[in-house]
């Protein structure tokens, strides 16, 4: 096949622009002679339970999907009763971006609080986290929070600790959406299973598609006791793959070596390279007009700026707004951007804000 784009374009929209890591690219290739038993009866999902093993202990279940936002579903749904609700930021991912799929897919009632930097504290929880008994009230059973955030900060072990243990302590579960959990781990430089499984994390969502796969996330049970019926509830929201070989083939090249981390902490680098880069420009007078809104902790950076720009840099580089009100966008880095490609933006950015 002819290939239709030019493969040196790269943006700062989104780590799901990026392409497919070669090495990754070359297990499903693996993976591909001969006949293998469908629906996870394969040699590769069976490895996979071993490799999830190996980064969370002995004792977990790893159920491969599609996407994230089947596997926040359906790892929710599987927590729940028919009656129960679950506590999340109110910029989650499950609230703001998956199209309704909590409400309308698995039924579940989402209870918001808003949060300055993405992240909830046990006090926050405490605005949702009441009226247990009451039959007129969505009971509150699981609280929901997202390492890294979608604001790109960071969550400590402590801090996760902290919620699992007031979340256990009301009879509720904690639910980790791990879309970008790679970059976390490499930021905070710890075994994941510090911040999770140590840390009183139930279930989670770990992500592969933001990390160089071409699809697969995993729903990583942690405590058997927190999840029911997934098995079933797997294939009622479509996210049961016949050929589940194939994405369990990628997430075994991410993470059975340190590809996982080798792509996480380069994309991490290239971020903290455009906003240093950046931060030079508008202490050098270059660039103005440009401020930060959070900081730069994984592969996202958060900024305001003048009147106009945004939509001028897009004719260059295609970036996503995240408060339009706000004029504030997210930039993103992934694990094939390039310092090049970093360079360029940051001199087509000085050009336009100098005026």
């Amino acid at each position: 096949m002819t290939t239709l784009h030019d493969t040196a374009v790269r943006g700062f929209a989104s780590d799901n622009y990026s392409g497919v890591h070669p090495e990754v690219l070359a297990a499903i290739a693996a993976a591909g002679g001969g006949h293998q038993i469908a629906y996870g009866e394969d040699a590769y999902t069976v490895r996979l339970q071993e490799v999830f093993a190996q980064h969370f202990g002995e004792g977990v279940e790893a159920f491969p999907v599609f996407n994230g936002t089947g596997a926040n579903v359906t790892g929710l749904q599987s927590m729940l009763p028919r009656w129960g609700a679950v506590i999340a930021a109110s910029t989650a991912h499950i609230n703001v971006d998956e199209g309704g799929a909590p409400e309308r897919v698995a039924g579940i009632k989402l209870l918001t609080v808003p949060t300055a930097d993405g992240k909830l504290t046990p006090e926050l929880v405490d605005r949702e986290a009441w009226g247990w008994g009451d039959e007129h009230r969505a009971q509150p059973l699981v609280v929901s929070i997202t390492q890294s955030t979608e604001l790109g900060t960071l969550y400590t072990p402590d801090e996760i600790r902290a919620l699992a243990d007031h979340a256990h302590g009301h009879g509720m579960r904690l639910h980790l959406d791990g879309a970008r959990i790679a970059n976390a781990a490499a930021a905070l430089d710890l075994p994941v299973r510090a911040f999770t499984r140590d840390a009183g994390v139930d279930v989670l969502s770990f992500g592969g598609t933001k990390n160089g796969a071409m699809l697969g996330e995993a729903i990583v049970v942690l405590d058997p006791a927190a999840s029911e019926g997934l098995r079933y509830l797997r294939k009622l929201n479509m996210q049961l793959a016949s050929k589940m070989r194939f994405v369990s083939a990628q997430l075994i090249a991410l993470l059975e070596g340190d590809l996982w981390l080798r792509n996480a902490r380069h994309a991490n680098a290239m971020a903290r390279r455009l906003r240093a880069e950046v931060e030079a420009g508008i202490a050098a007078g270059s660039i103005r007009g440009v401020e930060f809104t959070q900081p730069t902790e994984v592969n996202g950076v958060f900024a305001t700026l003048p009147e106009g720009v945004a939509d001028a840099l897009r004719e260059s580089f295609r970036f996503y707004d995240w408060d339009a009100a706000a004029r504030e966008v997210r930039w993103m880095c992934s694990f094939d951007t390039q310092p090049e490609d970093v360079d360029a933006f940051v001199a087509e950015l000085s050009r336009l804000t100098r005026g």
